[in-house]
């Protein structure tokens, strides 16, 4: 099987790395396909994230990890390095980067089309260097206000994603006058931001923030309400999958359903916003919601 092997007079590999197809030329986010609901493959190198910490701990793990979706079918394999669950403790930027730019270097390698999930420019910036397409920060940008310059400098793609307080925090600030007209408020305001920088309209993507201060019913509104997210002329990714509302969703007995279990009502909402023209969908478990973009696109041809 063919590996990722050193430069001829470079001397050996030091971790050998099977691939399941030959390197590709690395892809470009402009050659992302139009037409259909975009799946994001989530790639935690974090030793405590909720659903997958510890998983892909090491770079080789998830470099392998990242291929296996990729070849799955996933159009984007969104790199993080930093937990978000409730009460994780924050790492440094170095650190973060320690973790996740030789994963990202290796699936660029390999023809990946690659997204970094971080809160903090400096990281943006050597992801960027290192050939990340997109950036991807669920912070609301209350933590690094140097992102706005970074992303208008770089012309590079940015997942705005609505949050309110402490992202680590339970729930920090869930009471809202109506939920969507809330986040669609909020988003717009903060857009403002990147427009003043210098950033173009098409370089911001929406995120209104599932489980991010926000309980069940918010969730449910968002989701129900998600055409009005399209409306305001930006594409639009939810990411839904294994959150805890889906677990509530499917407790039984009292107990919500484990992360785990979840990815059958993950596929179901990758189905809905599908048929809801969303532009992309972020899940751990790419087959399935492949599978669900597939179904949807039939329906609605």
């Amino acid at each position: 099987m063919d590996s990722l092997a050193a430069a001829p007079g470079t001397g050996p590999a030091t971790s050998p790395l099977p691939l399941i197809r030959p390197v590709r030329a690395p892809r470009r986010f402009a050659d992302l396909p139009a037409g259909r609901t975009l799946v994001m493959g989530i790639l935690n190198v974090t030793p405590d994230s909720f659903s997958d910490g510890g998983q892909f701990g090491q770079a080789d793990q998830a470099i392998q990890a990242g291929l296996k979706m990729h070849y799955d079918g996933a159009d984007i394999i969104d790199v993080g390095g930093e937990s978000t669950r409730p009460d994780s403790v924050r790492v440094t930027a170095e650190e973060e980067q320690q973790r996740i730019l030789p994963v990202v270097e290796a699936l660029v390698k390999a023809g990946v089309l690659v997204s970094v999930d971080t809160m903090n420019a400096s990281t943006a910036e050597k992801a960027i260097a290192a050939g990340a397409a997109l950036i991807n920060d669920v912070s609301g940008l209350d933590v690094d206000p140097a992102m706005p310059a970074l992303i208008a400098r770089t012309g590079v793609p940015y997942v705005l994603m609505h949050s309110r307080g402490a992202v680590r925090s339970s729930d920090p600030h869930a009471e809202y006058d109506s939920v969507v007209d809330d986040v669609i408020t909020e988003l717009t305001k903060i857009r403002e931001l990147f427009y003043a920088a210098g950033a173009g309209a098409d370089q911001i993507i929406l995120d209104p923030g599932l489980g991010f201060s926000k309980d069940g019913s918010s969730n449910w509104d968002l989701l129900r309400n998600i055409d009005r997210l399209n409306g305001l002329g930006h594409r639009v990714l939810v990411g839904a999958s294994r959150k805890r509302f889906l677990g509530s969703l499917l407790a039984s007995s009292g107990k919500a359903a484990a992360p785990l279990e979840r990815d059958g009502a993950t596929a179901a909402v990758t189905a809905l916003a599908a048929f809801s023209n969303v532009w992309c969908v972020r899940v751990h478990n790419v087959g399935p919601s492949v599978d669900a973009v597939k179904t949807a696109a039939a329906w609605k041809d």
